[in-house]
């Protein structure tokens, strides 16, 4: 089966589906309402002569229903499309829910029916709010778990590799849920074109479009090229549409991210304001300083009886240090001493150089599957991220953060290319989205594409997102070695 077949079996509801199986789920929210009211009594009792059966709240049922089904259409719920978050789909319904109660209760003001309950309203209200967003984290959950499987993902080629066209390519590794997968990119540069960006393929320069068309079974093509290359732009699009592959364009703006651009508007002329660099604002690095240290410390009575049971076991295991110091490079470049469990042998140092010229690893990012340097208590400890521990020390001294880029060794930044230093505008982290992305498994390269979508998109909800993320990879030693 090809991928594009794969790709067909995603479900796509009919039209009329999705408004169904709502006003479904409104139906049912009332009905739910109506127990609360009537027989659980939540809130406010109600006598036995004021008991009352559905039937009086159908027609408000069914007018709720109906109008909150016609107040999401036009908000775009009943249509895919990518990258809308669930929070986003959640406020839409609840906005629409409000509006809605409003109307329903205007209406009962004029009719002034004998059986009525506004309780019954605002409860069937909430649990419509509810019931709807459930349905829409059901959806998401079963396209996710196709997705895993290789269904419904959509084959990228991106068309530059320059700046803007690695933006492209890390927002796509780092967001999963909008099930694209690049397949490659092409660029006219030598040195792009022949060099893979981590697991990133390198499939040449603009000539072998129509081949790779074909041979990669592309659904998608993303074109980040300057706008000077319009023509060749337009050739491209025409190559592509004439396959049946589907074209988008980024406008490179400077060759700036959207994130390096700031929208004012002077009566109606729009002005673009530039930023040289990316980074978390003030107010921002405020708040995430402010969650490391409350994190680190209520976390103290976790982590403080670890401590001493594993340096218990480095220390019954043999002699040397219970504790490894290590050079890093922080926040600008600035040097600092991380704190680890000692999870090798006293001399693992001296015989680093020599493992990554055996192994012909990535000196930038070298990780050695059953190193022979690790330690029986340091396969337990490296495996489940023990070995880290004590970098809550440096979490609390302002040297690093729970989340962000993997702190590099000097040796490591002094292969750096420049883009490659951007990564170095935030503090380090524990975790951060090259762990949750595989840990070691991660290339180099496209663990600094996933450190620059952090930089880019960070909020304290995304630091959160990765915490929770990272302890089931923890748990179960996903890629770690």
């Amino acid at each position: 089966m090809t991928d594009q077949q794969r790709a067909s079996l995603l479900p796509n509801l009919p039209a009329w589906l999705p408004p169904l199986i709502d006003a479904a789920g409104i139906v049912a929210a009332f009905l739910l309402a109506y127990y609360v009211r009537y027989t659980l009594q939540w809130l406010r009792p109600v006598g036995e002569a004021n008991r009352a059966p559905f039937d009086p709240f159908v027609g408000y049922t069914l007018l709720f229903a109906a109008w909150l089904i016609f107040s999401l259409q036009p908000r775009g719920l009943y249509r895919h499309v990518r990258g809308r978050t669930w929070g986003s789909e959640a406020i839409a319904i609840g906005n629409a829910a409000a509006n809605a109660l409003v109307v329903v209760m205007g209406v009962s003001f004029f009719l002034q029916p004998l059986v009525f309950s506004r309780l019954l309203l605002v409860y069937g209200a909430v649990f419509s709010v509810i019931f709807l967003a459930a349905l829409r984290l059901i959806y998401r959950a079963i396209r996710a778990r196709l997705r895993r499987r290789g269904i419904g993902v959509e084959r990228v080629l991106v068309l530059g590799a320059g700046e803007v066209g690695r933006a492209v390519m890390r927002n796509i590794l780092a967001r999963p849920d909008l099930g694209l997968q690049v397949v490659g990119f092409l660029d006219d540069d030598p040195d792009r074109s022949m060099s893979d960006i981590g697991r990133l393929r390198a499939l040449g320069s603009f000539s072998n479009l129509l081949p790779v068309l074909e041979e990669e079974k592309v659904d998608l093509a993303i074109i980040t090229l300057p706008w000077d290359r319009h023509t060749q732009i337009l050739n491209i699009v025409r190559a592509c549409e004439h396959r049946d592959v589907q074209v988008r364009v980024v406008p490179d703006l400077f060759q700036l991210n959207l994130s390096q651009v700031q929208v004012e508007n002077l009566e109606g002329i729009p002005l673009l304001g530039v930023k040289a660099q990316v980074s978390i604002q003030s107010s921002g690095r405020i708040l995430k300083r402010l969650m490391d240290i409350g994190v680190a410390l209520l976390s103290v009575p976790l982590w403080l009886p670890l401590f001493g049971l594993i340096a218990l076991a480095i220390r019954l295991e043999g002699p040397g240090p219970i504790f490894y110091r290590q050079a890093r490079i922080g926040q600008n470049g600035r040097p600092f001493q991380v704190w680890k469990f000692r999870s090798m042998v006293p001399n693992a140092d001296a015989l680093k150089a020599e493992l990554i010229a055996a192994h012909g690893l990535d000196p930038r990012h070298p990780k050695i599957k059953n190193d022979p340097r690790v330690t029986r208590v340091g396969r337990i400890i490296r495996r489940l991220s023990l070995d880290e521990l004590p970098q809550v020390l440096n979490i609390l001294r302002g040297d690093m953060s729970l989340v962000g880029p993997r702190p590099p060794t000097p040796d490591e930044v002094q292969l750096y290319e420049p883009w490659h230093r951007q990564r170095l505008q935030i503090p380090g982290g524990l975790t951060g989205l090259w762990q949750v992305s595989g840990r070691s498994d991660v290339p180099f390269e496209e663990m600094v594409l996933l450190d620059l979508y952090y930089i880019e998109n960070w909020s304290l909800l995304l630091d959160v997102q990765i915490i929770l993320r990272t302890i089931p990879h923890v748990l179960f030693g996903r890629g770690a070695y």
